[in-house]
């Protein structure tokens, strides 16, 4: 890779002997790994550091594509369940007002995001898969969905956006009504996932995806999503500001 660094961005869940993300480069493609030690659950400063790390990483002219990966077996566990259960609402409606931000950026992005999801994806997990152009996920038994119905919560209205979006409408009520979760395979079914691979192949065609989309012309591209999603993410930013306003 042309460079490495880390961003420290601890939580209740993180290991304070490591990042919670780092960032490498290959050629003009960026990849962001997250990586907490444990079940790489998304808390604020951890959201706020991969918002940073995609926000950096497009605006830079020679990046051409972003993979946003996970640790070994584990790609994201959702929010942060100990600000979930602290009781503490202000805390808990502003980590989930950063995770829709961090969604819509991925899915607004002017450069294409490969999803390298390397084992579990749950609940804001999921989400985060559903913002990415292109997922490749293990093909094992991992557990990928949302769950929150499952777990006493209820999704936002830009998360209910997104997974409109994205997911098979055949699959909606039992993706988002049932908490179904599924594995890599059923994953591709539903469309949390596009490509199932072995495990030990998940980063390596994430990178082959991201090459082949990096060859998009930059400006087709933005032009075209602005048209193709931008009624979706004009409805994602007024849900964020409305639960904000609430919160």
């Amino acid at each position: 890779p042309d460079y490495r660094w880390s961003m420290t961005a601890p939580s209740e869940n993180t290991s304070a002997s490591q990042p919670s993300i780092s960032i490498d480069r290959d050629g003009s493609i960026v990849i962001i790994t997250m990586d907490d030690g444990r079940a790489n659950a998304l808390a604020p400063a951890v959201s706020s550091a991969v918002s940073a790390a995609v926000t950096e990483a497009s605006d830079d002219a020679s990046v051409t594509a972003i993979v946003l990966a996970g640790r070994e077996g584990r790609f994201c566990a959702g929010f942060d369940l100990e600000i979930i259960g602290s009781g503490d609402l202000a805390a808990v409606g502003d980590m989930v007002a950063r995770g829709g931000e961090l969604v819509r950026l991925l899915y607004g992005c002017p450069v294409p995001v490969v999803a390298a999801c390397t084992g579990h994806a749950v609940a804001a997990g999921a989400l985060l898969l559903l913002g990415c152009d292109v997922r490749v996920g293990a093909d094992a038994p991992v557990k990928i969905g949302l769950n929150e119905v499952a777990i006493g919560l209820t999704l936002p209205g830009w998360a209910l956006t997104i997974a409109e979006e994205r997911l098979s409408k055949r699959h909606l009520q039992r993706s988002i009504v049932n908490a179904r979760l599924v594995d890599g395979q059923g994953a591709v079914d539903v469309g949390f996932l596009d490509i199932a691979v072995p495990a030990d192949q998940v980063i390596e065609v994430a990178m082959a995806e991201a090459s082949a989309l990096a060859t998009l012309d930059r400006r087709a591209y933005v032009n075209t999503l602005e048209v193709f999603r931008g009624p979706a993410l004009a409805r994602i930013d007024a849900q964020i500001a409305s639960d904000r306003a609430r919160w």
